[in-house]
C-alpha cells in the first residue's frame, strides 16, 4: 500500500540509534567480553538483534532517502547469516500484501503448499511442527531458515542469477569487516560470536512468529501486538505490524503515535487480529503451535 505519511526530514533518532548500536556491539565484543564474558555476550546478542531491526529500517528508506547511503550505514555483516541486499529484495517482495502467506510468492511465509507437505517424510514433518511452536521457532527457526535460504539462493546462483551472486559477494566483504574487528580489536572468540549471532536471530523469530496468519481476506492477515516493553523497542515497534504494512515509509519512532491515533481503524482493517503483549504470546504458544504447516486455504496449481 502506498504510504500516505512519507517522512522527509533528517531522522536523527534513527541515526543516533545506529551509532549507539555499533557502540554497544563494539563494547560487547571487546572490553566487556574481556571483563565479563557473559555480559559481553548478552550485549552482543542484543546489539546484533537491534542491528537487524535497523537494517529493516534502512531497506524501507530510513534514515536517508538515498538507498546506497542507507546501505552503507548497515553494510557490516553483524548478523552473519543473511546478506543485506537479499534481505532487502525478499522483504520488499513480502510487502505485496495480496500475496501474504503464499507458500511460493511470499518469501517470508512459513506455510507450505499442502501438496509439498504430503510428500515430506515423518521426521521432516515433526521438525516443522516443532518449528511452529514459539520455542521451536526460537531454537530451531534460525537453523531451518538459514538452510532453506542458502539452498534456494545456491540454486538461483547456479542458474545464473548474478544479482544474488553479487549480494553474497558484498556480504562476504561485510563479514570480513566483522572478522577483522574480532581478530585485531575485539576479545570475543569467533565461536562465541557465531553463537551470539544465532541467538540474535532466535530473538528476532519472536517478532516474526505470528506476524501473519492464513486468512482469505488479505488485509486481515497482519497482526497487531500492543506491547511497549523491551522487545517492542528491540523490534523498533514493528510489533504494530499492520501499521507498518499500511505505511512502510513511516519511521519506527512514529509508529506508536500513529497506531494510538487510529487504533479502531487499524483493528477494523486487520479483523481484530491482536495480542496484548509478547507475554500473552509466550503463554499461549511457547509449546503450542499457532498454525498448521500446510497452508489451510492454498490450492496448488504447480
Amino acid at each position: 500500500m502506498a504510504d500516505r505519511f512519507p517522512f522527509r526530514g533528517t531522522e536523527w533518532p534513527t541515526l543516533a540509534l545506529i551509532a549507539a548500536t555499533y557502540a554497544v556491539w563494539a563494547l560487547g565484543t571487546g572490553w566487556l567480553y574481556g571483563a565479563a564474558p557473559v555480559l559481553g555476550w548478552i550485549a552482543t546478542v542484543l546489539a546484533v538483534a537491534q542491528f537487524s531491526s535497523l537494517q529493516h529500517e534502512a531497506l524501507h528508506g530510513h534514515p536517508f532517502r538515498n538507498r546506497l547511503l542507507n546501505e552503507a550505514l548497515v553494510f557490516p555483516a553483524l548478523t552473519v547469516f543473511v546478506p543485506y541486499r537479499r534481505f532487502r529484495e525478499t522483504h520488499i517482495a513480502h510487502h505485496r500484501d495480496p500475496l501474504l502467506t503464499d507458500p511460493y510468492d511470499d518469501p517470508e511465509s512459513n506455510y507450505l503448499d499442502p501438496a509439498v507437505w504430503s510428500r515430506l517424510s515423518r521426521p521432516a514433518r515433526r521438525l516443522l511442527r516443532l518449528n511452529n511452536t514459539l520455542l521451536g521457532r526460537i531454537v530451531l527457526g534460525p537453523a531451518i531458515g538459514t538452510v532453506v535460504f542458502l539452498r534456494d539462493d545456491w540454486r538461483k546462483v547456479r542458474a545464473g542469477n548474478r544479482a544474488i551472486a553479487r549480494a553474497w559477494l558484498l556480504h562476504g566483504v561485510g563479514l570480513m569487516l566483522v572478522l577483522a574487528w574480532l581478530w585485531r580489536v575485539g576479545q570475543m572468540p569467533l565461536w562465541a560470536y557465531l553463537l551470539a549471532a544465532y541467538a540474535a536471530y532466535g530473538l528476532l523469530k519472536i517478532r516474526t512468529f505470528l506476524e501473519h496468519r492464513a486468512h482469505e481476506a488479505a488485509p486481515q492477515r497482519t497482526v497487531i501486538i500492543e506491547d511497549r516493553g523491551p522487545l517492542a523497542v528491540l523490534f523498533l515497534f514493528n510489533n504494530l505490524h499492520v501499521v507498518h504494512h499500511m505505511y512502510p515509509g513511516v519511521p519506527w519512532y512514529r509508529l506508536p503515535r500513529l497506531y494510538a491515533e487510529g487504533r479502531a481503524r487499524f483493528l477494523e482493517v486487520n479483523g481484530g487480529y491482536v495480542y496484548r503483549s509478547y507475554g500473552e504470546i509466550f503463554r499461549r504458544h511457547l509449546l503450542r503451535a499457532k498454525d498448521p504447516v500446510p497452508h489451510p486455504f492454498y490450492r496448488s496449481a504447480r
